[in-house]
C-alpha cells in the first residue's frame, strides 16, 4: 500500500503548479482521500480533501486557488494549485483516511500517505 507524490518544484509568486498523487495496493473507493502540508517551522495543516459521503472540503486559506480531483479509475488525485503565495511553500502530502472534516489529517484517522513532494513559492 503506498501513495507517491509528484509535480513539486520552485514557482514564482502568483503562478501554479499541479501535484499529483499515484497510488498502489489499494484503490480510492471506500477512502477518503485529501492533501494536507507542512511549512517550515510551523504543525501540519489540511489542505482539502474529498470523501463520498462530506463532500469536497477545502483550508480557507487556499479556497478559491486550490482545486482538488481524482481520477478514481486511475487511482490518481491531483492539486491544482493557482494564484501561488509564500505562505504557500511547504511539504505537501497526499494522504487516504476514514474522515474529510475536522482535523482529517491526524494521524489517527489516516491510513496512509506519502513521502511529500516539495513546494516552494519565491516572493
Amino acid at each position: 500500500v503506498q501513495l507517491v507524490e509528484s509535480g513539486g518544484g520552485l514557482v514564482q509568486t502568483g503562478g501554479s503548479l499541479r501535484l499529483s498523487c499515484v497510488a498502489s495496493g489499494f484503490t480510492f473507493d471506500n477512502h477518503v482521500i485529501g492533501w494536507f502540508r507542512r511549512a517550515p517551522g510551523k504543525e501540519r495543516e489540511g489542505v482539502a480533501c474529498i470523501s463520498t459521503r462530506d463532500g469536497t472540503n477545502y483550508d480557507p486559506s487556499v479556497k478559491g486557488r486550490f482545486t482538488m480531483s481524482s481520477d478514481n479509475a486511475k487511482n490518481i488525485m491531483y492539486l491544482q494549485m493557482n494564484s501561488l503565495k509564500p505562505e504557500d511553500t511547504a511539504v505537501y502530502y497526499c494522504a487516504a483516511g476514514e474522515r474529510c472534516y475536522g482535523s482529517w489529517w491526524a494521524y489517527r484517522y489516516l491510513q496512509v500517505w506519502g513521502q511529500g513532494t516539495l513546494v516552494n513559492v519565491s516572493s
